[in-house]
């Protein structure tokens, strides 16, 4: 019998551990010396890098839909305390910083999270797709992201999905961050507001980037090894010249290699292939996960 952790022998144990947890982000966010963002503007930067919408509710197996609905209350909350914000030349944007923490108090219900890799209800749940939009929109200019989080399971079949599989990333308070530093020689702002079936976000800047990027997925399939199956592609990111329109880079940013958690009859016939059809595609073996940062 596998030896269980000190957070798992009991609600008590684990509210120590996240304590430890919680000071230790403290700790080092105040021996880092680094310079946080903080102001807001009502007035958007004049140039718009990159602009997304994603749809707020989606049909999600075995998932009650008052979680989902609890979500949009939850994101529709903490927008309001990313809208507006200005990350200057070196500083840092800090998801938990800016958002703070979600109680009951300021207005958070219970919503969807994820726990190992399964859906369970938790208060401020449903942040994550906040998250994942202002990742998405860093991931379209050259601004530096300095800490992720990935789930590293396939945990939902596709819902009306407009982004490569993988590119998205988890937050917890205040422990699981996601960050990103402003590494170039303008201010940039986001801009996040919620209509009635879509959150939507801009990264704007003062003056337009010499370059534009593209991400594309490559190689995506399902494949099957022993009992499990796996979701597999290769997300890369397009440098471009804006001027020219050449392509000046090619960057692996995701060697996806995702267990499948949902039902498996739920994966398009199509796009599951068998595991020597697989490597023989590749010319390998599936090769780790790249780095996310850049």
């Amino acid at each position: 019998m596998a030896r269980r952790l000190f957070c798992e022998r009991g609600p008590v144990c684990y509210h120590i551990s996240l304590f430890k947890e919680y000071l230790l982000r403290d700790l080092k966010t105040l021996l880092g010396g680094g310079r946080y963002a903080h102001l807001r503007s009502s007035e958007p930067l004049p140039c718009l890098v990159k602009g997304h919408v994603s749809v707020l509710l989606r049909r999600l197996e075995g998932v009650p839909m008052e979680l989902q609905q609890g979500k949009v209350i939850n994101l529709r909350l903490a927008a309001a305390r990313l809208n507006g914000i200005v990350i200057r030349p070196g500083e840092t944007f800090s998801f938990w910083r800016l958002v703070g923490r979600p109680t009951r108090r300021a207005g958070y219900t219970d919503g969807l999270v994820i726990s190992g890799s399964r859906f369970a209800a938790g208060l401020g749940g449903g942040l994550c797709q906040l998250a994942n939009m202002a990742h998405w929109l860093v991931l379209n200019s050259p601004l530096t992201v300095t800490e992720l989080h990935h789930h590293s399971d396939a945990l939902f079949p596709d819902e009306r999905r407009t982004v490569p599989f993988g590119t998205g990333t988890s937050v917890f308070y205040k422990n699981v961050d996601y960050q990103f530093k402003n590494t170039t020689g303008q201010p940039v702002q986001l801009l996040f507001w919620l209509t009635d079936q879509e959150l939507c976000g801009e990264l704007r800047s003062l003056h337009p980037f010499p370059m534009r990027y593209r991400l594309t997925e490559e190689g995506h399939h399902f494949v099957q090894e022993g009992g499990a199956y796996y979701r597999v592609s290769r997300v890369y990111r397009l440098v471009i010249d804006r001027a020219t329109g050449r392509q000046m880079g090619k960057e692996l940013l995701l060697n996806n290699h995702s267990r499948v958690m949902y039902d498996p009859s739920l994966i398009p016939p199509q796009q599951l292939i068998s595991k020597e059809a697989a490597e023989d595609a590749s010319g390998s073996d599936p090769a780790p996960r790249a780095a996310p940062g850049r």
